[in-house]
Order: C-alpha cells, then sequence, then structure tokens
C-alpha cells in the first residue's frame, strides 16, 4: 500500500496538534515538539510496513517523540512553566465549554506522561485493543490504567 507523506500528514495533523498541546505548554515548545514530530515520520515513513492502520503507527511515532522531548526538557530545563494555552475557537463558540476544555487540558497535563498518553488516545475514540497497541500494554492493563485515571481526574475536578 503506497501512502503519499503529505497528504498523509494532512489527514492526521488534528491529532498531532492535539499531541502537541498535551505534552507541550508553551506555544515555542509547541512548534518545536510538532515539528520534531513531523521530522521523525518523515525519518521514518519509508519503515511503514502496513501492519497496522497508518493513523496506529503515527500515535506511535508521535508519542515516543513527545516523551523523548518531554525527557529532553526535563535535562536541560529546571522547570516547567504552566502557562494557560486556550484553543482558537470562532467567536461564537460557548465559553463555558471552552473554559471546561481548559480545565480538563489542565488536569490532564498534571497526570505522569503515560497517563496523559493513554488519555488521550481514549479521548481520541480510540479503542482499547488500540490503546494497547499503540502503548504496548495488554487490554486489561489499559482497561484499568483507565479507570484509576478517570478516578483521578474526577477526584481533581471535584477538589
Amino acid at each position: 500500500m503506497s501512502y503519499d507523506f503529505l497528504e498523509t500528514i494532512k489527514e492526521n495533523e488534528g491529532v498531532i496538534f492535539k499531541l502537541v498541546r498535551i505534552y507541550a505548554d508553551q506555544y515555542d515548545d509547541q512548534k518545536d515538539l510538532y515539528q520534531e514530530i513531523i521530522y521523525q515520520l518523515w525519518k521514518s515513513f519509508h519503515s511503514f510496513q502496513g501492519n497496522s492502520k497508518i493513523s496506529t503507527w503515527i500515535y506511535k511515532v508521535a508519542l515516543n517523540t513527545s516523551l523523548a522531548h518531554i525527557n529532553l526538557k526535563k535535562k536541560h530545563s529546571k522547570t516547567i512553566s504552566l502557562q494557560d494555552i486556550r484553543l482558537q475557537f470562532e467567536e461564537n463558540i460557548d465559553t463555558q465549554l471552552e473554559d471546561k476544555i481548559i480545565e480538563m487540558y489542565q488536569h490532564i497535563k498534571q497526570l505522569n506522561e503515560i497517563d496523559k498518553a493513554i488519555v488521550f488516545l481514549f479521548l481520541e475514540d480510540k479503542s482499547y485493543e488500540e490503546i494497547a497497541d499503540i502503548m504496548g500494554f495488554t487490554i486489561t492493563n489499559i482497561g484499568t490504567r483507565l479507570n484509576r485515571i478517570k478516578s483521578k481526574l474526577k477526584n481533581q475536578i471535584a477538589k
């Protein structure tokens, strides 16, 4: 099966942007991470063998790149500034909904890196099987982790 790189990126750029938003706080960091993900996808695009869906492969590369980016950032920086990152909405968007989305992202950012990735994939409507495949865990482990994450987020939001 032959894939066109630019077309594939265009079809999946929304997912990449969301992932970048979860793993990078500041705008410049988001741009850097997005570029690094695209670079890593380009560099390894020829090696995609079609053993999984192309979107699953993109998730794996993007998540691994994001985690590597976080680890590199931690090595070179003692503190990471957390700023409110706001999505660009149309003017007629419900401000209460926007506030809830911002609050949700703030709580997700407090999770550890693996839990962030699992929640992200869950929010992208990936099945437990797909999440397990991408993350390298069993389906049962994903179910257990998601239940714990949901409980943790509910407790954080209730405070």
